[in-house]
């Protein structure tokens, strides 16, 4: 019960003088103890005669020991004092703690006597809606079937949208920016706009589900509540499917890798829903999470992610070496696949402490390509995580960044720090830019005119500069192998150009 429907009953004549009209409570207590935290549980309505207040100070300590047992209300009657003291009500409205005045003729008892069969007629009113929502799941519901009828039951509008902004199920006007709260805010339920968002079940945020119901329900969580509880058990059901898909994905890897005779393999990759001669790709895909001690580790988190990227199409079986899924193209193409991980991607990217690492391959067709699809796959997505993060295709792994990627992050550092920093010492003390040119003219192929017209110079103090360059490194930019080591230490991550 809500504390504005305990308001509304008028044989009680009751008065708010602070906090939330809209805040719920399940119970009603009555007590007189100065300390009564031990026997609370949260949610209630607590009911005080104010026998214990003696002085300002006792308020505040009062009032804590509520606000730290979860207390949804307090009632303080005015027979003791004949007033409630202004200290209480300061102390509630500093708390958060809603305040309800009980006027002197109006006994607690009669209070309870009237409240709690209303508390046990909102008991009855869940218990049927649970019952109707049970037979729908045991008649084969679907998860929007589910979620229209739970939501007409408590009277709620709204939408289901992943972490990565896609409408699962209902209708919302702009998900992005819902899926992006749900994923920076730090605590939910949380109002955004004409938005309450809840998160649905207890995973990760970044492979979860976001339930955003229209208009202001902080002071009527519990449909939130129970809405995403329903949502989340539909998941749940959804979930135990998928796990015998991701077994059959895994075998196939895994015939793949050991490379298995054609005749199997068709048949493992048939079983995952692909026709032999259907075009297909490859993804796998990591999410890092520096730091982190808890919580799924990275192949099992990015393989949930990428499910949800591509619309729980497909599934991912998580392995030692990321997570790995077969996705048919059908009416899409390679590209328009890595857009289509790219967008959901970026928006994952407002996540602060998760990474997400994906390599796609090329387009596949046949058993046979299943190994080397898992591979280029790898590789890619071996060079995403260099990079930081992102979406990387087999278009650009087969250039320097592959080979880069394969070495270690100490000896890339150690590489350009030896070769670049007589330079960086002394563009610090002579305000020059020597490593600018030093990029621009690799990047003009050795040209001294091209290279002065992008830094609007005069071409002699680009050779000026180039002779500094060598006179400082020992190099000879005049030869190819010094070339490609500055341009090499002048692309690993960090090094300014």
């Amino acid at each position: 019960m809500r504390i504005s429907d305990l308001l509304a009953i008028d044989e009680l004549r009751l008065t708010l003088l602070t906090g939330d009209p809209g805040r719920e409570f399940g119970t009603v207590h009555i007590t007189d103890l100065p300390e009564p935290g031990r026997y609370l549980g949260g949610g209630e309505l607590v009911l005080t005669g104010l026998m214990w207040w003696h002085e300002p100070g006792d308020s505040a300590r009062f009032v804590a020991a509520l606000a730290e047992a979860g207390v949804a209300a307090l009632g303080a009657g005015q027979a003791w004092l004949g007033h409630v003291p202004a200290d209480l009500v300061a102390a509630c409205e500093a708390a958060g703690l809603p305040l309800v005045l009980v006027p002197v003729e109006v006994s607690f008892r009669t209070v309870a006597e009237v409240v709690v069969p209303r508390l046990a007629g909102d008991v009855r009113d869940a218990l049927g809606r649970h019952r109707r929502l049970v037979a729908a799941i045991a008649e084969g519901a679907d998860l929007r079937e589910l979620f229209e009828l739970t939501a007409a039951e408590l009277g709620v509008t709204g939408a289901v949208v992943s972490a990565s902004g896609q409408v699962i199920v209902g209708a919302v006007a702009d998900p992005v920016r819902l899926a992006k709260a749900y994923l920076t805010e730090p605590r939910l339920p949380v109002l955004v706009g004409e938005h309450t968002i809840f998160a649905v079940g207890r995973g990760h945020r970044a492979a979860g589900w976001a339930l955003a119901c229209e208009g202001d329900l902080m002071g009527r969580a519990d449909l939130g509540y129970e809405l995403a509880a329903c949502v989340g058990l539909e998941r749940s059901r959804m979930e135990e499917g998928r796990r015998v898909e991701r077994r059959l994905t895994e075998q196939l890897i895994v015939a793949a890798l050991a490379d298995a005779d054609s005749a199997e393999l068709n048949a493992r990759l048939r079983t995952c829903g692909i026709d032999a001669a259907e075009p297909y790709a490859v993804v796998n895909v990591t999410a890092l999470r520096p730091g982190a001690t808890r919580g799924p580790d990275p192949a099992t988190l990015g393989g949930q992610i990428v499910e949800e990227l591509l619309g729980r199409e497909v599934v991912a079986a998580a392995g030692a070496d990321g997570a790995v899924a077969v996705v048919p193209l059908r009416e899409r193409t390679a590209a328009e696949l890595a857009e289509r991980l790219r967008a959901g991607a970026g928006v994952l990217a407002a996540l602060p402490d998760t990474r997400v690492c994906a390599g796609l391959s090329g387009a596949l067709t046949g058993a046979a390509a299943v190994k080397g699809g898992v591979e280029e796959a790898g590789h890619a997505r071996r060079l995403a995580e260099a990079r930081g993060g992102g979406v990387v295709t087999s278009d650009e792994i087969y250039t320097h960044a592959l080979l880069l990627a394969t070495v270690p992050g100490d000896v890339r550092r150690s590489f350009a720090a030896r070769l670049l920093t007589p330079l960086l010492d002394y563009d610090r003390r002579h305000q020059s830019e020597l490593v600018r040119t030093l990029g621009i003219y690799l990047d003009c192929a050795g040209s001294w005119n091209a290279c002065a017209e992008q830094l609007h110079v005069h071409v002699n103090t680009v050779r000026y500069r180039v002779r500094r360059i060598e006179e400082l490194t020992g190099r000879d930019l005049s030869t190819m192998a010094d070339r490609v080591d500055f341009f090499l230490a002048l692309r690993d991550t960090g090094t300014p150009r």
